[in-house]
């Protein structure tokens, strides 16, 4: 499984020692807490800065291509030549070199997006801008709906950085069997979502599925589907416009992924019973 260990997280320094108080009950304490590194990072394709988000700073190669295909910037990975990472004073630069085609089409779309870790339409100018072309999914995919409780554990034990500040969402990809093949983690939902399908599209037509430990919004599975992955199961619930989403477009979406339940809400036809 492509993984970090705790060891390996501090010496990224994806986290902040700080002095904390804590309270238990009418006791007052004082020790070290850890706080995971919120950092802002700019996606600057062919020398011009296209968006700035508040991201974990690992995997940012993996963010810049899953979100530059989310986004519709590229159709593939190979439409990226370069990624270089530039540390700033204000935070970090991702510079992208794209293909003069994908560059050409940036620019007809370009907009400008507000970086947060909460969501909305990011900066989106119009609303037709959020109904994006989207594929119809195959079905391709089979799944043991049984296994969905393992892959449950699997995910929960392999979130490193999650266990030791409990203030970031992570993403799995797992294949058909239900084997946890790769995880990102982030401060943000859709940038942990943009970070394991960088790594998924680096992989040559991986057939899996998604686990995240957040909900189901219209941005994700739209995201999902982009990337052509058949199903997206997230351990919160969906909204009505993801779930519409879904049906639209023949995506498999689960919610409530909790022991021994899980609510179907799109393509019950994908899971082996």
């Amino acid at each position: 499984m492509n993984s970090i260990t705790k060891k390996e997280i501090l010496s990224f320094a994806n986290l902040t020692k700080s002095q904390q108080t804590f309270s238990k009950i009418d006791c007052l304490t004082t020790r070290e807490d850890n706080l995971a590194n919120e950092i802002p990072v700019a996606l600057v394709y062919n020398g011009i800065s296209h968006t700035v988000m508040m991201c974990s700073p690992q995997n940012l190669a993996d963010f810049a291509i899953g979100f530059s295909l989310s986004e519709g910037i590229i159709d593939k990975a190979t439409d990226i030549f370069a990624i270089d990472e530039l540390e700033t004073h204000n935070g970090i630069e991702v510079r992208i070199e794209l293909s003069s085609r994908c560059f050409m089409r940036l620019k007809d779309m370009r907009r400008t997006l507000a970086g947060r870790t909460g969501c909305g339409i990011c900066g989106s100018e119009q609303l037709e801008q959020i109904h994006k072309k989207l594929p119809i999914l195959h079905h391709t995919l089979h799944f043991p709906i049984s296994q969905l409780e393992n892959c449950l554990v699997q995910l929960t034990q392999a979130q490193a950085l999650g266990a030791v500040t409990g203030s970031t969402h992570a993403v799995g990809f797992f294949d058909q069997d239900g084997k946890l093949l790769a995880i990102r983690e982030d401060i943000g939902r859709h940038v942990a979502l943009d970070k394991i399908l960088g790594w998924h599209a680096t992989q040559q037509n991986l057939q899996g599925f998604l686990l995240t430990t957040s909900r189901a919004s219209y941005e994700m599975v739209q995201k999902t589907i982009s990337c052509k992955i058949e199903m997206l199961v997230a351990m919160s619930a969906a909204t009505d416009f993801a779930v519409k989403i879904a049906e639209q477009h023949n995506l498999s979406l689960i919610g409530f992924a909790r022991k021994e339940r899980a609510t179907i809400y799109t393509g019950k036809e994908r899971l082996i019973i």
